[in-house]
C-alpha cells in the first residue's frame, strides 16, 4: 500500500539536519581550521549516496494493511520507501554517519497516521492483537535513539505519526493556558497563539521541526528556560492514550491528590502510550526585547555571576554562558561565521589548551564580543517595557559586580539571529571529515567544575586514542537556584573506517564519567536507546523496578516503543 494522499512527508532531508535548501557552505575559516588541527578536507569526509540506500522489505501481510487501512483511512498507511525511510532514524551524528556507512536501512514496516484518540486506541489495540509495536513520530528530532524502529521481539513495527493532530484546540486568555494538539511543530504552535496575542515561549534548538508532543515526551527545555521554565513547567495536562485506556493528567494548578501523573508520563518517550495533546501555561507576546552581552575573565567567574543572578531571582529571560573555547571560535554568536575570527585556536590551542591540559576549557583568541579571550555571556529579557527594562538593570548589577564587562547587545542580536543554526553547520562539517557531536548534562552549582573537567577530560582522552585532537567546548544555557546545565560541543576528526563507533567510545567515556562526578545523564536530549543502560545507575534498581511495573501495567504486551527508556 504505497498511496497516501494524507500522509505528508516529513520535511527535514534525510541524511541531513533540516531540509536541502538549508544546506550551507563552510566558510574558509572554518576549512582551514578542520585541516591545520584536524588533518581533514572534504575530500577525506564520508559523502552520502542516495542510491545506495535501501530500505528493509515491509513484514506486514496484505491483511494487515487492510485492517491499519480500515482504522484510519487507506490515505493514512503507506508502505513506500520514501515515507518509512523518513522515519526509521533520528538525527544523532551517529544516526547522520550511518546514512553515509550504513545505507541498508531497517524501516518500520508502515507508517500510519491516525486522526483522533478513538483511532490511536484501536491502532493500540490492534497492536496488542497481531503483535506488533509501534513507534510515535512528531519532529523527528530524536537525537539519542528515539525512534529507532525495534520491534522488541514482534513481528513487525509500525510508526504512528501525529501529524493530523495539529489543531489549537482551545484557549483560555484568563487563566493563561492553551490546548494544543501533540503533533504541531514549535513555529505552528507559536503562530497559532500568536493570532491570539500569545505566545509559548518555548525554543530549543530543535524549534524549527520538533512537535508539542516530543517536547512534554522528552522533558525538552528551551533557550528561554531561565524566564519560561521548562517545557515540563508549562505542562499543566496532558492526554496520553495506553493500550488499557486513556490517561487525562493534570487538573487543578496544584494539587496533593497522590503523586502527579504527569510526572510519570513527561519523559516517557512513548513507552507508556501516545501522547495526542498537551495543555500549556502561555503568556502574552512580549512587548519588548531587550539584548546584553558580557565578557567575563574566564568559566570560573562567570558561572558564579549566573549562580548570582539566579540565586537573587533577577530573571533574565535568556542567561547563557560560553567557556573560553566556545568563545573563541565564534560558535557563542553566529554560527555562520564559526572560525572566521578563531586566529588564536590553532594546533596548540585545540590539542593542548582546548581539548586537553585544561580540561577542553582552554583557547584563546577572538572572541565574539571583540576582545581577546575569555567568556562569553549573553542575555536577553523579553516583557513590557517597564519589566524588561527592571529585570535588565538588576541582571547587569549583578553580572558588573562580579567581574563582567559589557559588550552592549550586538553579540546577544547575533545569537538570537541565528540561534537555530548549529545543527545545519554539523551537517557540513560531517561532509569535510569532522566528527561534530554534542551532549549534555546538569549538577549541582557546587559539583559544576569538576563535572566539566571530567567529562571534557574523559571525551579529549578517548577522541585522542582514536587518533585525533579534540576541541572540546562547553556552555551554561539552563540555570537553576542550586545548579545548571553543561552543554558540550564537540569537534574532532573522523578517524577508520567508522566514525560511528569511534564516537560511541567516546559517548561513553562521557557518560561514565558523568555517573561518576554525580551528574545526571541527560538534562533535555531524554533517555531514548543511547542513555538507557545508565539509567538505573540514576534511579537506582527500585527506580528501575517501578518503571517496570508502570509499563506492565499500561502496556502488558510490550508494544509501545521498545527498547527505549526501560532498561
Amino acid at each position: 500500500m504505497n498511496s497516501a494522499d494524507n500522509l505528508p512527508m516529513p520535511p527535514m532531508a534525510l541524511s541531513r539536519w533540516g531540509t536541502e535548501a538549508e544546506a550551507r557552505d563552510l566558510g574558509e575559516g572554518i576549512r582551514g581550521l578542520l585541516r591545520d588541527v584536524l588533518g581533514v578536507t572534504a575530500e577525506s569526509g564520508l559523502h552520502f549516496d542516495p542510491g545506495a540506500v535501501t530500505a528493509s522489505p515491509s513484514r506486514l501481510t496484505g491483511p494487515d494493511l487492510s485492517a491499519l487501512a480500515a482504522v484510519v483511512g487507506e490515505g493514512n498507511v503507506s508502505t513506500a520507501d520514501a515515507q518509512r525511510l523518513l522515519r526509521a532514524r533520528g538525527k544523532s551524528t551517529p544516526d547522520l554517519l550511518s546514512w553515509r556507512l550504513r545505507p541498508q536501512v531497517d524501516c518500520p514496516d508502515a507508517v500510519v497516521a491516525p486522526r483522533d484518540d478513538d483511532e490511536v486506541a484501536a491502532l493500540l489495540d490492534w497492536c496488542g492483537r497481531e503483535g506488533v509495536a509501534m513507534v510515535p513520530f512528531g519532529g523527528g528530532t530524536s537525537v539519542v535513539g528515539g525512534l529507532t524502529p525495534d520491534a522488541g521481539g514482534h513481528r513487525a513495527v509500525i510508526s504512528v505519526d501525529l501529524v493530523h493532530f495539529d489543531a489549537l484546540e482551545s484557549i483560555d486568555p484568563e487563566s493563561g493556558e492553551a490546548v494544543l494538539g501533540a503533533g504541531l511543530s514549535g513555529p505552528r504552535a507559536e503562530e497559532l497563539l500568536a493570532e491570539h496575542g500569545f505566545s509559548l515561549g518555548h525554543f530549543p534548538q530543535s524549534f524549527p521541526y520538533a512537535t508539542v508532543g516530543g517536547y512534554a515526551m522528552t522533558r525538552s527545555s528551551g533557550q528561554a528556560s531561565a524566564g519560561y521554565g521548562r517545557f515540563d513547567e508549562m505542562v499543566r495536562g496532558l492526554t496520553v492514550v495506553t493500550p488499557v485506556g486513556v490517561i487525562e493528567a493534570g487538573r487543578a494548578p496544584a494539587s496533593a491528590a497522590g503523586p502527579d501523573l504527569r510526572q510519570w508520563l513527561m519523559g516517557s518517550e512513548g513507552a507508556f502510550g501516545v501522547c495526542t495533546r498537551v495543555r500549556l501555561r502561555i503568556h502574552p507576546v512580549p512587548e519588548t526585547v531587550r539584548h546584553e552581552a558580557f565578557r567575563f575573565p574566564d568559566f570560573a567567574t562567570g558561572a558564579a555571576a549566573l549562580r548570582a543572578v539566579e540565586q537573587q531571582g533577577a530573571g533574565p529571560t535568556v542567561i547563557r554562558l560560553s567557556d573560553e573555547a566556545e568563545t573563541a571560535v565564534n560558535l557563542a554568536t553566529a554560527t555562520e561565521a564559526i572560525g572566521e575570527r578563531a586566529e588564536g585556536v590553532g594546533a596548540e590551542g585545540v590539542g593542548a589548551e582546548g581539548a586537553g591540559g585544561d580540561g577542553g576549557s582552554g583557547g584563546s583568541g577572538d572572541s565574539a564580543g571583540g576582545e581577546a579571550g575569555g567568556c562569553l555571556c549573553l542575555t536577553l529579557f523579553e516583557g513590557t517595557p517597564e519589566h524588561a527594562g527592571s529585570r535588565h538593570a538588576e541582571t547587569r548589577a549583578v553580572l558588573l559586580a562580579h567581574g563582567g564587562i559589557s559588550l552592549g547587545a550586538g553579540p546577544a542580536e547575533a545569537w538570537e539571529h541565528g540561534r537555530f543554526g548549529a545543527p545545519v553547520l554539523r551537517d557540513s562539517l560531517l561532509d569535510n571529515g569532522a566528527l561534530v557531536e554534542t551532549l549534555e548534562t546538569a549538577t549541582d552549582w557546587s559539583n559544576l567544575t569538576a563535572l566539566r573537567d571530567a567529562v571534557a577530560g574523559a571525551l579529549t582522552t578517548s577522541l585522542e586514542a582514536s587518533g585525533t585532537p579534540a576541541l572540546v567546548m562547553c556552555h551554561i544555557s539552563h540555570v537553576y537556584p542550586t545548579g545548571a546545565s553543561l552543554y558540550f560541543t564537540v569537534v574532532a576528526g573522523q578517524r577508520g573506517e567508522d566514525p560511528v563507533a569511534q564516537w560511541t567510545d567516546a559517548k561513553r567515556a562521557a557518560t561514565e564519567a558523568i555517573v561518576a562526578t554525580g551528574g545526571t545523564i541527560t538534562h533535555h536530549h531524554a533517555v531514548g536507546v543511547d542513555h538507557r543502560p545508565y539509567l538505573e545507575a540514576e534511579i537506582g534498581e527500585v527506580g528501575v523496578r517501578m518503571l517496570r511495573a508502570v509499563k506492565q501495567a499500561v502496556d502488558p504486551k510490550g508494544v509501545c516503543n521498545p527498547g527505549t527508556l526501560i532498561p
